[in-house]
């Protein structure tokens, strides 16, 4: 058998954490896969920015990509990467450049997805350019916004069209509210959105290649706290539900990983926020969570860069638009869409390489997020956001939150 290596690329940004404790519980796996003929051990090492040739080769075979939503440069080197030498990468930079908020909304609105009565509105205003005053001039309509307030209902939100992070978000429960609002919205393009209120549940689902993990989120907690400890809160209906709903829009926009914010109330799931292809990924908001994201970004990139998976290099709505096309009732299209994703995904051919390669990395991972390494991880991340005050104080808070996280996976095992 020949002995090949695979090289992991990280593209990051700020991050931190998790690519400390990646590349560090990589290290321990060593693997070595028998694949088709060959012996398949891994390398992975951090991608630098620096100018380029477009028909230059590219030594990684995967990569994990946090830059592509605002660095242009990384996400042109990836963008000739893909076309030009065949490498996978999550997310799809074209993907996320093109289909933000406003368009996820559009698309899952066709799917039948019960997503809340929303409205765009024109900015407030604009950066002057040579041909702004003759277009408004011409076409641009003189609108009530009050009228539209109505129109939506309150309590609504107004949120940026592609907004990420909460980033100007404001929940408006009457009309003054909602000009004042808007007179300070400046240029931005806004979405007003029906609100789901009063709701019983507000859920995050986090989506990494055919992984889901659930994760009920308090949006009035700070920050450290809005990724609730609770667990087996959902019905098994419930969670396949969700699960379905975010397999179906990842898969859709070609999204390996990716995160649906959804509100329960009288038995409907109503997804509200699901562009957010670069999820967030630190131990300093996911805390407990932490190490099922890093065990989840490590099963999916080792099977893509061992299988060579190859990249889908067009989205392919059509499936989707078909099933949507039925008569059949909402949740039996949304189980029809899931089955479309989950094929995309390999869920399958991902399980059955799991159990047969990675069967140890529970073990490892068990280990590791009981080190000192990994609480060095979170203290460099703390030492980034806190104040030196603070360090102590939340390093040990997240550390014992992945403490707990080992002894309830150990009582699972």
């Amino acid at each position: 058998m020949a002995k090949v290596t695979r090289q992991i690329g990280l593209s990051l940004g700020a991050d931190i954490c998790w690519p400390i404790c990646f590349e560090e519980i990589l290290r321990r796996l060593d693997l070595d896969i028998a694949w088709r003929g060959d012996r398949v051990s891994f390398d992975v090492s951090r991608v630098t920015i620096e100018p380029f040739d477009l028909q230059q080769p590219v030594r990684y075979d995967l990569v994990i990509d946090r830059l592509t939503h605002w660095y242009h440069t990384s996400r042109e080197w990836i963008k000739k990467a893909v076309v030009l030498n065949d490498l996978y990468v999550f997310n799809n930079p074209w993907s996320l450049q093109a289909n933000e908020k406003h368009t996820t909304y559009c698309a899952m609105l066709r799917l039948g997805l019960p997503i809340p009565k929303t409205w765009m509105v024109p900015p407030k205003s604009y950066a002057k350019t040579a041909d702004l005053a003759p277009t408004l001039e011409r076409y641009a309509q003189l609108f009530d916004l009050g009228h539209l307030g109505r129109e939506v209902g309150y309590p609504l939100f107004m949120k940026p069209y592609d907004g990420g992070g909460w980033k100007g978000v404001t929940k408006i429960d009457d009309e003054a509210a909602l000009k004042k609002a808007y007179d300070a919205s400046g240029t931005d393009v806004m979405h007003l959105q029906a609100g789901v209120i009063p709701y019983e549940r507000f859920v995050r689902c986090i989506g990494l290649g055919p992984q889901t993990r659930v994760v009920n989120y308090d949006p009035a907690a700070p920050l450290h706290d809005r990724y609730t400890l609770e667990r087996n809160f959902l019905s098994a209906a419930d969670q396949r539900a969700l699960e379905d709903i975010t397999l179906t829009i990842n898969t859709f926009f070609g999204w390996d990983f990716n995160s649906c914010e959804a509100l329960l109330k009288r038995h409907e799931w109503y997804p509200i926020d699901f562009a957010n292809a670069c999820p967030d990924s630190q131990v300093t908001s996911l805390h407990y969570h932490f190490p099922w994201l890093v065990k989840a970004n490590l099963r999916w990139s080792i099977f893509c860069a061992t299988t060579r998976r190859p990249m889908r290099h067009n989205l392919d709505w059509e499936p989707y638009f078909a099933a949507a096309r039925s008569d059949k009732p909402y949740r039996e299209k949304l189980a029809d869409y899931a089955k479309i994703a989950r094929a995309r995904l390999q869920s399958a051919e991902f399980d059955e390489f799991c159990a047969t390669h990675l069967g140890h990395l529970d073990e490892i991972a068990d280990d590791f997020f009981g080190s000192d390494a990994a609480k060095a991880a979170v203290r460099k991340k703390v030492e980034a956001l806190y104040p030196k005050h603070e360090w102590d104080r939340f390093t040990e808070l997240f550390f014992d939150r992945i403490q707990l996280w080992r002894r309830h996976e150990s009582r699972q095992a």
